[in-house]
């Protein structure tokens, strides 16, 4: 696998290379582990830097078929496992459960699928893709830091472009897509392309606090701008919206505003969705971050995974009205009709 030369945006402390399995999962475990838990046990470490460590994993396929109707695409493509952004409200922390690691070693144990690119071309190849949809970082964001080192993310899109008629989407928080913009303007040219550049706040400070390691707002708006320059359809995801941080009227029309000023074509958003294993993470930090807000997020994330009906609607309502005021619309090409969980699937009101 090819690794881009381009330096890292984070310094890199002294760390041990070796082949050897994972520290943390001790051979006697690894030995009764199996399917993608006994993959990630042999998998040899790449790298480590800033607390993280990098595996390289080894994978059968990339492109992921989704069977659910709740899903508004029937392929996903994930090009690592874990994500190093670290948000603290982030649902795919369970992906990492399957592989026998805690919630908590979703940002610190990122896993690059090996060999992405020509096992992606077969699965293509061989899968009865036609017009169905891939999403690209439905569980993961496939332009995270690990991208500037593995490359995984690019070898898949260079496959992607030497094929035509296929339909995809991209969703990232990172500034760094614009680094394959001349790729997306290739796979634009054979293919249906959008990319959803997810932004929560404006606010920079909240913004850190709740995605300690992903780019700022305004970097990412301004990847947008760049993005819709260069030709490329893409929108604004507002996902997911925090009860009491970043649902004001205020803050959902200097969000569309911004949209519009960086010539998304769409924005979308869906309140938050709070899966246990996530709920385990994001409840302490409310509690300790917005003492105020703790018992609220209690009440409704105690009894179900989703806010109460009456709020979801009023978000809706809410967003409606905004895409009009800035002649914004209201969902990407590609999806599917079909009413999605929120969040995991990448829904939006």
């Amino acid at each position: 696998m090819a690794t881009l030369p381009t330096p890292s945006l984070f310094p890199i402390v002294p760390h041990h290379r070796d082949n050897a399995p994972p520290a943390s999962l001790p051979p006697k475990l690894a030995a009764g582990l199996a399917g993608i838990a006994r993959l990630a046990a042999d998998s040899p470490c790449a790298d480590a830097k800033r607390g993280t460590e990098y595996f390289l994993l080894p994978v059968r396929s990339i492109v992921n078929h989704c069977e659910s109707t709740r899903v508004p695409f029937p392929f996903t493509v994930n090009p690592y496992r874990g994500c190093e952004f670290g948000c603290v409200y982030c649902y795919a922390r369970y992906t990492h459960e399957f592989m026998e690691l805690d919630g908590g070693d979703f940002e610190r144990k990122i896993y690059a699928k090996a060999n992405a690119g020509p096992i992606v071309s077969r699965d293509l190849a061989e899968m009865n893709i036609g017009s169905g949809h891939i999403a690209i970082g439905s569980a993961t964001d496939p332009f995270q830091p690990a991208e500037r080192q593995f490359g995984v993310t690019r070898a898949i899109l260079e496959r992607m472009a030497e094929r035509e008629g296929l339909s995809l989407s991209i969703i990232t928080k990172s500034d760094q897509v614009v680094r394959e913009i001349d790729l997306l303007r290739r796979i634009s040219e054979r293919s249906s392309l959008t990319v959803n550049i997810t932004i929560v706040t404006l606010r920079t400070r909240l913004a850190r606090m709740l995605e300690p390691r992903a780019p700022r707002p305004d970097l990412r708006f301004k990847a947008l701008r760049q993005l819709r320059d260069a030709g490329i359809a893409a929108g604004v995801f507002m996902m997911p919206v925090l009860p009491g941080l970043t649902d004001s009227e205020p803050h959902f029309d200097a969000m569309a505003r911004a949209a519009s000023e960086a010539d998304a074509q769409w924005f979308l958003s869906a309140p938050l969705w709070l899966m246990p294993s996530a709920a385990k993470y994001f409840l302490p930090f409310i509690e300790k971050k917005f003492p105020r807000l703790a018992k609220q997020y209690r009440e409704w994330y105690s009894r179900a995974a989703y806010p109460p009906d009456e709020y979801r609607k009023e978000i809706s309502e809410k967003v409606g009205r905004l895409r009009a005021k800035y002649g914004l619309g209201s969902a990407p090409r590609g999806a599917r009709t079909a009413r999605p969980e929120p969040q995991l699937s990448l829904s939006y009101v």
